[in-house]
């Protein structure tokens, strides 16, 4: 096991000063699939799959690393290498955790996506980043081939052509000498000023991450820690804050094949499996209670939750239900995890966002881009982090908007108190934060205005005591078409049908016409206080 980069602290500077990322020493070469495999005794467990029986399997860093071998010298005959994008289409599971090792061990750069993804969604990424292949789960194939209509991209289909492939190649392979900076995965944004956004990320992100998360999960790794979490793979959440640590750390992460999220059966899974850390999302904690189970036995050292502040109800339900410390954190798919809480080390203060992780340097802005405290402005964070992405792909304008000097801009408004604790205060931009997703309303709008009965739609997010926000889309019909129930209906199953379940309108109102400026962009402010 790697040595943690924190020691346990008493104060929060003590723990904050530990990590300069201004001098940290970053290998100049780094691979994070060696990393995440090959420094780790094979017959070590990587991976727990849980079925949806119940039943459950075990997964070697050997096995994981003869399997990434096996895939990096199949995706070869294929004509993939470095810097070419593949992108993944699987839920979390052992194929995907092969498919991102073995893009990394290869210096290609992974492309994930999740499955809620309809075609239209998947077209876009896809087609943006320049996939040259695609390794995709059966059941999300025929998407995959919709979206990729026209284009002659190769499909390694698990449960079909991808295994057939690994047992037709060796597997021995030599890991590509990357550099630190070489971009190892590209995630892309929620799209909530227009397109989404590709965020690039180097291989260099896990030393960003490593401080964050020992400091949010108690000072980890320790001996017994195994990690499980919903969050899905596809994002920055469920890479980088479950499954690349971890595995640096050589620690076991527990997955669920189960695609549908219940508080029965992640109480079961958390109890069984003996999880000692997680990622929960508010979402999740306010089902479990709602679900009105007994708490109490469970393993747990620390738990993470994000997205949206817990406030002091929530936190100590949580507390008392977990029977352990449970610290809030903040990030962002182009800079995650730069602020949250340590509870042993200073105390938390509900409803804020915690304070700098370490080594991290934050503030927040005025419209003349000076640092202020006790006044509203826009979090920043120091761009001279491993964490910061690369680059906005194929998109330098954009790139050059998101910084500010040495400021990464996040576009959340909040205040910093004296003592440093960041609240959250509002979204500069229109992002609908639901259940833990950052939904961009311009998918939405866009998939609305396709349906053949609307002439102009628009999106915002309203509130919801369960989600925190659901979309609620204001439609204006085309001549002579009634919007009706019926019509609001058909609109709730062509979005399902082309984009993602959590980016269905929960609630659709038709109106005559939409608030807009005088160069004709749609005023959501608007509609919001409407």
């Amino acid at each position: 096991m790697h040595a943690p980069m924190l020691r346990p602290a008493s104060s929060y500077q003590e723990l904050w000063s530990q990590v300069d990322f201004a001098t940290l020493d970053v290998p100049e070469e780094f691979n994070l699939g060696v990393a995440c495999a090959d420094r780790h005794d094979p017959g070590t467990r990587a991976l727990t799959v849980v079925a949806q029986d119940r039943s459950s399997r075990d997964y070697t860093f050997g096995e994981l690393t003869e399997q990434s071998n096996r895939l990096a010298n199949a995706l070869a005959t294929l004509g993939i290498g470095r810097g070419d994008i593949v992108g993944v289409v699987n839920p979390a599971s052992f194929e995907t955790g092969v498919c991102y090792t073995a893009l990394f061990r290869m210096g290609a750069v992974a492309l994930p996506l999740s499955s809620l993804f309809g075609p239209d969604a998947l077209s876009f990424r896809l087609r943006d980043a320049g996939a040259k292949v695609v390794i995709v789960s059966a059941a999300n194939a025929p998407r995959v081939r919709e979206a990729l209509a026209g284009a002659e991209v190769p499909l390694l289909v698990i449960g079909e052509t991808f295994e057939r492939a690994l047992a037709a190649a060796s597997p021995e392979f030599s890991p590509v000498r990357t550099r630190a900076e070489d971009p190892a995965f590209l995630i892309y944004t929620s799209g909530t000023t227009g397109d989404p956004k590709g965020a690039l990320h180097a291989h260099r992100i896990v030393f960003g991450h490593l401080p964050a998360f020992e400091a949010v999960y108690e000072f980890y790794p320790q001996p017994d820690d195994v990690l499980w979490s919903p969050a899905d793979w596809a994002w920055i959440a469920g890479i980088m804050d479950i499954l690349v640590p971890a595995w640096f750390y050589g620690l076991p992460v527990v997955v669920d094949l189960d695609p549908t999220f219940t508080a029965e059966r992640s109480v079961w899974l958390m109890r069984e499996f003996q999880v000692t850390l997680t990622l929960l999302p508010a979402t999740a904690l306010r089902m479990i209670r709602a679900a009105g189970l007994p708490g109490g036995n469970f393993s747990y050292r620390a738990i993470c939750s994000g997205g949206e502040a817990l406030g002091a109800e929530l936190l100590k339900w949580s507390e008392d239900f977990f029977d352990c410390t449970v610290n809030e954190g903040y990030g962002q798919t182009e800079l995650n995890a730069v602020i949250g809480n340590c509870a042993s080390v200073f105390p938390i203060r509900p409803g804020s966002l915690g304070r700098a992780l370490p080594g991290t340097v934050i503030a927040v802005l005025d419209d003349a881009g000076n640092p202020v405290t006790g006044q509203v402005g826009e979090i920043a964070i120091d761009r001279n982090h491993p964490s910061t992405m690369l680059e906005y792909w194929r998109n330098p304008a954009a790139t050059a908007e998101k910084f500010h000097n040495d400021w990464l801009l996040t576009g959340d408004l909040g205040i910093q108190d004296e003592d440093g604790y960041v609240w959250f205060q509002a979204r500069k931009d229109d992002v609908i934060n639901s259940a833990g997703y950052r939904i961009g309303p311009g998918e939405i709008e866009s998939s609305l205005g396709a349906h053949q009965a609307v002439a102009m739609a628009a999106v915002i997010g309203v509130p919801d005591a369960r989600r925190g926000q659901v979309p609620k889309a204001f439609v204006v019909p085309r001549p002579g078409v009634r919007g009706d129930q019926a019509l609001a209906d058909e609109l709730r199953a062509h979005v399902r049908a082309r984009l993602a379940a959590h980016e269905v309108p929960r609630e659709i109102e038709f109106v005559d016409d939409l608030p807009r400026t005088t160069t004709g962009k749609i005023m959501r402010r608007a509609l919001r206080g409407s």
